[in-house]
């Protein structure tokens, strides 16, 4: 029967082999050998703020980020208890700062101040032995003298396509694959003392070279050379793992050798550990599920920023909520509007639309006059209610980077029926604000902002002044890792 495989973080072609993104939460436990490639660089983008030269990782991509890790720590370690073998190849060491969910604050008015903890992070921490690699990098390598025989025909096929980003402390294993010059460890075999397991550390090898790769459309292919790469790959990692476990081959205890009569007094002691430890996790799960989905809940603000359809409509009813208004979707037998509001000060409809990558235009006005006359029509309404469009143009991209968001035929409509154009980034400002400070009087700024505005609404600026999306750099002064600070 065919080995079942997968790789992470790195790509094979074969069909026995599956891919899953480094993000995925796949169990190890469905497949026989796992090839693992810990990077965490899609993790940031060049408009992630820097500390220390290095990452800082806003608290979204930070949880992100450690609840990935841990996942893997979790799957690799039960994968080689099960008596699976798990590859690593191992790339440089990446280090960020990730966010503690720690804030402490200082002054008051304009010149408050949030420092924000952060603690330091690595691809590394993805694994579930803590091997502290330190950065080197080069292709000068040997066979270990003792322990690497299982290594000998991959490494007679592989040495020469193999370079080493990263070496390994003395101390922490026993190394299989050493530095010509100075014996470091570059590679190293971590068996399992209870099961045919075993965690394969190797060095890297360049999967993704030119010619393993031909380009049709927006589509990739493999070549007959990344074809033939992979295959030659697979069958020697195919042979390691069949040589652990022969070399390492553990009869299946007997269902009769369970019985109570042959328990150990030790293992009736870690039994009842065990089912405390199981019962605690589970507690702690259950807990960060109810977590977890507070949290989404609690961000969906953010959705004024990049959402549509739906979603869009959800955010925006939130944000107006946040501003002190009344207000839902609605829907009967014969009309739907995507959100209606009020306040003391007036009664408003509002329309809602996203674009990926132009401005909003005039066609959402013509619907939202038609829903605004439909709105009058219902027997409990007295008068037209003053009609709002909300439009997240260009929402792909972040808001500084955007052009106007309503085309000028859009703003010239607006003008002449008295309709409030609102974009959701400026919204989301304004809400973001009330939602970390209680501020009556600039909530009903924001509520007449919309309630008297002709075309484009502009909201007034809090006290103190909230940083905006497109100007927002963090200000790194303070500095001590382990309990280190970043300050904004």
């Amino acid at each position: 029967m065919a080995k079942k495989i997968l790789t992470i973080g790195l790509t094979v072609a074969g069909d026995e082999v599956t891919y899953e993104l480094f993000s995925s939460k796949t169990s190890l436990l469905d497949w026989d050998i796992v090839i693992f490639r810990p990077a965490i660089n899609h993790y940031w983008s060049s408009y992630t703020d820097r500390y220390q030269g290095k990452p800082c990782l806003d608290d979204t991509n930070s949880f992100q980020l450690k609840e990935d890790c841990e996942h893997w720590r979790r799957e690799i370690k039960q994968a080689v208890e099960a008596g699976k073998t798990v590859f690593v190849y191992l790339p440089e060491v990446q280090e960020v700062f990730i966010g503690t969910g720690t804030k402490e604050f200082s002054g008051t008015g304009r010149n408050a101040r949030a420092t924000r903890h952060v603690k330091s992070w690595s691809n590394y921490s993805a694994l579930p032995f803590d091997l502290a690699p330190t950065n080197a990098s080069g292709s000068a390598m040997k066979l270990a003298s003792l322990k690497a025989e299982i290594l000998a025909p991959y490494w007679a096929e592989f040495s020469s396509e193999s370079s080493y980003n990263v070496v390994l402390p003395d101390n922490q294993v026993i190394p299989s694959i050493l530095t010509k010059s100075g014996d470091k460890a570059v590679g190293a075999i971590i068996r399992s003392k209870s099961t045919s397991g075993a965690l394969v550390l190797l060095p890297d090898m360049n999967f993704i070279q030119p010619q393993f790769f031909r380009t049709k459309g927006d589509d990739q292919y493999w070549t007959a050379k990344g074809q033939q790469f992979s295959h030659r790959v697979i069958a020697s990692l195919l042979q390691i793992d069949k040589a652990l476990h022969s070399a390492t081959e553990i009869t299946p205890e007997p269902e009769w050798a369970t019985s109570e009569k042959f328990v150990l007094a030790s293992e009736a002691v870690f039994r009842a550990k065990l089912l405390e430890a199981e019962r605690a996790v589970e507690q702690a799960q259950k807990a960060k599920e109810d977590i977890q989905e507070k949290l989404m809940g609690a961000g969906r603000l953010r959705g004024l920023l990049f959402e549509k359809g739906r979603a869009l409509e959800f955010a925006i009813i939130d944000a107006l909520q946040v501003l002190g208004f009344k207000a839902e979707s609605y829907k009967d037998s014969e009309s739907e509007f995507d959100v209606v509001f009020e306040s003391k000060e007036g009664r408003l409809l509002g329309e809602a639309e996203g674009k990926d990558s132009k401005a909003i235009n005039v066609d959402k006005l013509r619907q939202l006059s038609m829903n605004i006359l439909e709105d009058l029509q219902r027997e409990e309404v007295a008068s037209a209610a003053k009609g709002v469009l909300f439009g997240n143009g260009f929402r792909l991209l972040p808001p500084g980077e955007r052009s106007e968001q309503f085309t000028e035929k859009c703003i010239s409509a607006a003008k002449t029926n008295s309709t409030a154009l609102v974009a959701t980034s400026d919204l989301f400002i304004a809400a973001q604000y009330l939602s970390e400070k209680f501020d009556r009087r600039y909530a009903k700024k924001c509520r007449d902002a919309i309630l008297s505005g002709v075309a484009l609404v502009k909201f007034p600026d809090p006290t103190p002044p909230v940083k905006t999306i497109a100007t927002k750099k963090a200000s790194l002064t303070k500095t001590s890792v382990g309990n280190t600070t970043q300050e904004e």
